[in-house]
């Protein structure tokens, strides 16, 4: 049963590989010119005016993990629409409960205004 596994040992390995030996040949055929500005802390464009240990409002996280919980939520979805026809009318409704029970928690937040970014 392990030997079945070997082709996909065989292509992980390949891939670690291929990536080890792209990142040394970079830095050994790589040109290497650094100057101030290439050393230089680059962000969206725009050079930074506040410093890295700036504080955050707790919004930021608030809608950040919000927006991780529900959008790995969706990935319960899938397994579901791809085996609709065999789980009938129960796996439709226990989908349909479960959808339910995120829209609450949806409803609840946006009502505790959790989602506004003042």
């Amino acid at each position: 049963m392990l030997e079945s596994y070997i082709p996909i040992f065989m292509m992980l390995g390949a891939a670690a590989l291929f990536g080890l030996v792209m990142v040394k040949l970079n830095e050994w055929l790589g040109p290497r010119r650094p100057s101030a500005e290439k050393l230089s802390t680059y962000e969206s464009g725009m050079e930074p005016v506040r410093t890295a240990r700036e504080r955050f409002s707790i919004k930021f996280y608030m809608v950040a993990v919000l927006f991780i919980i529900f959008d790995i939520e969706v990935v319960f979805l899938y397994p579901w629409a791809v085996a609709f026809n065999e789980l009938g009318m129960m796996g439709f409704v226990t989908m349909f409960v479960f959808i339910l029970i995120l829209l609450v928690g949806y409803f609840y937040v946006w009502r505790k205004g959790a989602l506004e970014w003042d």
